[in-house]
């Protein structure tokens, strides 16, 4: 291992390369592609190409593949070898332009959502060029987009390129209107902190929960979870410590900025956070870590668990989302500013994240709605599922001063009308953090928190990107039609305020009355479930908005739907028939091998004593052989439910019915199996315990 720096990136065919190795013209051209979205000639994809081939080569690289995000939620990757026939009869290594450009991997097995019939195979990959290629294992892996036969997007990354491209352009009008005109692009960034479990492999594979579903379906309490605070920023085990190290390693050489790691609040559970970079970007680097550290993980003998509730009782994980938008030249739009008009436009790009988040708070919603993350949602490890932003006192202040007209009670008592020197300037980071918010201001970004630490983060951003989009159009359409752009600026911001304010709160989202309050009170949705919320990415002002602006057609958005409530149904169901598969053939088997065996010691010591009462083996026998009933009733019951299943019109009607039907069931099979291992000598039960699983690691 070399240095850092040389390390960093050094299976990336990224900018430096590119500089180095092709053609000035070609770079030239490329670096106008990438930076300002120009259509890209064959002649420069063909010089690419070759540059790219050669590198990957010298870098051990046998076989290229177009690496793209199909709605399955992980990456898909098809190999081909850079090997031709030569007439002499050996090989030689070529890769074309064309090639580099345009893949045809089969379309008929990914989810369509009805896009696509199964005889229709026919489907498209083309480069992302914002996306640098990179080395895994002998591959070249060229970031693709896919899309069918008929153009429609069956990716993730089609509709974020969309949506980052319409922020950018109605975020450009917005600027022309203070005087910017030499932003050529407004580009959104993320870095989505990753929180995940890891286990040792020998235990993974004892438990069928585990390997057929990501989490457990059973388990007690153990002994010690989480209750001392102690795991939090502890001290890092020795094994975890040389996972992370190897992690880090493998990142880096894939350009991936990993910065951070720690303990998590629970036992096994641990975090990383990487430097933010542009959202597609991002969002291929996120994918990426994912994969590597389940590998990374084998190497050290663990499994890396990326469910987002993968043990009851302690704290599950997500993925928080650090979202901001700036210029191509660097100014972050979300950042207060040294000066007050500054301020001014500051406080309209926030004014349009809080219309935004407010218009569309169900469409934030359902972006990260999964099976995974109805279990952590709402729990005190992650945020409700009500939407609220958090702003801070000072930014609260600021706006309510506005609203108002009245005195800012800040640097100076004043009243405000913005654009005009009284305006005060205000820092930033003068409040604190709040934790239970689902998007929080932080500063110069926004937080969104209820990512889940399996999702893939395209869906959130490009339901946020989309969102503020909408919101910058609409203020773009009246300040460009205004005769007095100051007061147009300021009512509208003003109104903004007025409008919207429902959506803000700075108290503990934890708190049952906030729930309330949210409800009742401020008309917030309160969707806990994907069978509630996924739904209503059709309501006619979503579709309106997505299809509008372009990030989407109306054929696209049915089938996402149907993709996504597909598989929260699928998932559920896997988990249904792995509980009743568990419970009949291994907990009952162990419990009553258990109950035998107790039975048979005590009636061994009643021969050798009959005076023995054996009142403790007599009541636990009996009580195991209840919850053996039990046990039997629920599993008959989960059975049946899920028979009922069959009953179900169309994949609403059917996440509806699992919502209401399955996983009540699931829960009441769940009770006396757990109850039961609390009863049962370790010796006899069938899988490691969550003592077992938590504590495991060294």
């Amino acid at each position: 291992m070399g240095t850092l720096p040389e390390l960093f990136g050094s299976l990336v065919f990224d900018d430096r390369i590119m500089r180095a190795s092709l053609p000035a013209d070609v770079y030239a051209s490329l670096r106008k592609t990438i930076d300002e979205g120009t259509r890209l000639d064959i002649s420069v994809a063909n010089a690419v190409a070759s540059a790219m081939k050669d590198w990957a080569v010298a870098h051990g690289a046998t076989h290229f593949t177009h690496w793209f995000q199909p709605l399955t939620g992980i990456t898909a990757e098809k190999h081909d070898g850079f090997i031709t026939p030569s007439p002499d009869g050996g090989v030689i290594m070529e890769f074309s332009g064309k090639e580099l450009i345009k893949g045809e991997p089969d379309a008929s097995s990914f989810p369509s959502g009805g896009l696509r019939a199964t005889f229709e195979a026919r489907g498209y990959t083309a480069w992302d060029p914002t996306s640098y290629a990179f080395i895994k294992g002998k591959t070249l892996c060229i970031p693709t987009a896919f899309c069918s036969y008929g153009g429609h997007a069956l990716d993730k990354k089609t509709p974020l390129l969309r949506s980052m491209e319409v922020l950018s352009k109605q975020a450009l009008r917005i600027l022309r209107l203070f005087g910017n005109d030499t932003a050529k692009r407004v580009v959104s960034s993320v870095g989505p902190e990753q929180e995940y479990f890891l286990i040792t492999r020998e235990m993974y594979d004892q438990r069928p929960d585990l390997k057929y579903t990501g989490r457990t379906l059973f388990g007690a309490k153990p002994p010690k979870g989480q209750e001392l605070d102690d795991h939090y920023f502890g001290v890092i085990k020795p094994g975890v410590a040389a996972f992370m190290a190897d992690l880090n390693e493998e990142l880096w050489k894939l350009g991936i900025m990993a910065k951070t790691e720690h303990n998590e609040v629970a036992p096994a559970q641990h975090e990383l956070a990487p430097i933010y970079t542009t959202t597609n970007v991002a969002t291929d680097h996120n994918q990426l870590t994912m994969e590597i550290m389940q590998r990374v993980a084998a190497r050290h003998g663990l499994v890396c668990l990326l469910h987002e509730k993968p043990f009851a009782g302690v704290n599950g994980s997500g993925k928080h989302n650090n979202w901001s938008i700036a210029t191509d030249s660097g100014q972050n739009l979300l950042s207060p500013g040294d000066t007050p008009y500054e301020n001014a436009q500051f406080l309209l790009f926030l004014c349009a994240v809080i219309k935004a988040v407010d218009d569309y708070q169900d469409l934030l919603r359902l972006s990260v709605a999964t099976a995974g993350n109805d279990h952590r949602l709402g729990a005190n490890e992650a945020p409700p599922a009500v939407i609220s932003m958090f702003l801070g006192d000072e930014l609260n202040a600021v706006l309510e001063a506005i609203e108002t007209d009245t005195p800012y009670e800040g640097t100076k008592k004043t009243v405000m009308k913005l654009g005009v020197d009284v305006l005060p300037r205000f820092s930033r980071d003068t409040t604190d953090r709040n934790r239970t918010s689902p998007f929080a201001f932080t500063g110069n970004k926004f937080e969104f928190r209820m990512v889940g630490s399996s999702n893939s983060i395209a869906c959130a951003n490009i339901m946020l990107n989309s969102a503020v989009a909408e919101s910058l159009r609409i203020y773009a359409d009246r300040l460009e039609a205004a005769d007095d752009f100051e007061a147009a600026l300021h009512d509208m911001i003003k109104k903004t305020i007025s409008d919207h304010k429902r959506i803000i709160f700075n108290g503990n989202g934890y708190d049952d009355a906030w729930i309330e309050e949210a409800t009742k009170n401020r008309g917030l949705s309160n969707y806990r479930t994907t069978a509630d919320c996924m739904p209503h990415l059709l309501d006619e002002k979503n579709v309106t908005m997505l299809t509008s602006l372009g990030v989407f057609t109306m054929d696209e958005l049915i089938s996402r739907r149907d993709i996504m409530l597909e598989n929260y149904c699928r998932s559920i169901v896997i988990e249904a028939n792995t509980m009743v598969s568990m419970a009949r053939t291994l907990i009952a088997p162990a419990i009553e091998a258990y109950a035998g065996d107790v039975a048979g010691k005590a009636a061994a010591k009643k021969a050798a004593v009959p005076e023995l009462k054996c009142s403790y083996e007599t009541t636990l026998v009996s009580t195991l052989s209840t919850l053996l009933d039990e046990i039997a009733a629920a599993a008959a019951d989960l059975d049946t439910a899920l028979l009922s299943l069959h009953d179900a019109s169309d994949v609403v009607e059917e996440s509806a019915m699992i919502r209401d039907t399955l996983l009540p069931a699931m829960g009441r099979l769940r009770v006396p199996c757990d109850e039961a291992e609390q009863l049962t000598a370790k010796s006899f039960w069938p899988f490691p315990t969550y003592g077992d699983l938590l504590f495991g690691v060294k």
